[in-house]
């Protein structure tokens, strides 16, 4: 009876365990990882805002994990060749990838991808930044409002530059057109480079740029009208926001960190933990802002419901100005 009654004793303790065993499994997952170096996937070619903003903060978790977070970039298709790669990797925790603004916008600008966004696990929003409205010098607009008049005294003989079709800079000033009723002609360009050269020799009239280009207003070379954001931005404190003469009017840029799909919580977790701790340091915050970027910092939850609210709000946008690319 004695031995019944232990052996009874036995298998309820044995089951307890059992109970417990996935709950502990998680705290232990996450502090065994990481145990060999992870590859940051980052979507655009070396020397480009996106692949300055991982390699500042990649060093930072570099040092935190004890592993090397290795860059791996792997442009192409609009940033949808490396999302894809990544969609397709192992969950294990040692793919990650830096996603744009772009991931959004490409829901809609294609008619069709090889891989959703639920193929990507939300991990933290890592820095925003405003995109920049530029005239030439010579330009008689020297405020946004201005400019705004002087394109309705064009009727539509006005162009506008951006670093490329389905851009962000593009698709803000297609929202630019449709919240003030001015025309614009789109005029695509390889990349800001190129783009800013002919804003600043007059060949075009208001140039759509990445916040990079804050050193050529400072220097004098191209005149700034505003900043995109609703309110001023720190990381261009000198100009105006569109919304003080368009009310309502926001577009930032943004790059967030994403993994694979059914990546394990608790390694999420840690990433997101680190990322933020890492973009709340102050050394990392004057880097950032030394190149337009304001660091940022958020929930995986946060993340997932700001990347939904973008697709809906560049949807309407891309639809309304008739843009659609080949996939």
């Amino acid at each position: 009876m004695n031995a019944i009654i232990i052996d009874r004793r036995r298998l309820v303790a044995l089951a307890a365990m059992s109970a417990l065993t996935p709950t502990l499994a998680r705290p232990v997952l996450a502090e065994a990882w990481p145990t060999r170096p992870i590859r940051l996937v980052v979507p655009f070619a070396p020397g480009g805002s996106t692949d300055v903003v991982a390699r500042i903060v990649s060093e930072r978790l570099s040092a935190l994990w004890g592993q090397q977070v290795v860059i791996e970039n792997k442009p192409g298709a609009a940033t949808n060749l490396a999302a894809e790669l990544v969609a397709r990797s192992a969950p294990d925790g040692y793919t990650m990838f830096i996603g744009a603004t772009s991931l959004a916008a490409s829901r809609n600008l294609y008619r069709a991808l090889r891989y959703e966004l639920s193929d990507l696990a939300p991990v933290t929003l890592v820095t925003t930044f405003p995109l920049l409205l530029l005239a030439p010098n010579s330009s008689p607009a020297k405020s946004i409002s201005e400019f705004i008049a002087f394109a309705k005294a064009k009727n539509g003989k006005v162009t506008f530059a951006s670093p490329g079709v389905g851009t962000v800079p593009h698709l803000a000033g297609e929202l630019l057109k449709q919240m003030t009723g001015i025309e614009m002609t789109h005029v695509p360009y390889r990349g800001d480079a190129p783009a800013l050269t002919d804003t600043m020799a007059g060949r075009v009239d208001l140039h759509v740029a990445g916040s990079a280009m804050i050193e050529h207003v400072r220097s004098g070379q191209v005149r700034g009208l505003a900043v995109t954001t609703a309110a001023r931005s720190e990381a261009a404190p000198e100009l105006p926001s569109v919304a003080e003469s368009v009310p309502g009017f926001d577009v930032s840029g943004w790059f967030a960190f994403f993994v694979p799909a059914k990546t394990p919580p608790a390694i999420v977790a840690r990433m997101q933990t680190d990322t933020v701790a890492t973009l709340n340091d102050a050394a990392v915050k004057a880097k950032l802002v030394q190149i337009g970027m304001v660091a940022a910092g958020s929930t995986a939850d946060e993340l997932g419901a700001f990347v939904t609210s973008e697709v809906k709000k560049w949807g309407i946008v891309i639809k309304a100005a008739g843009i659609m690319l080949d996939g």
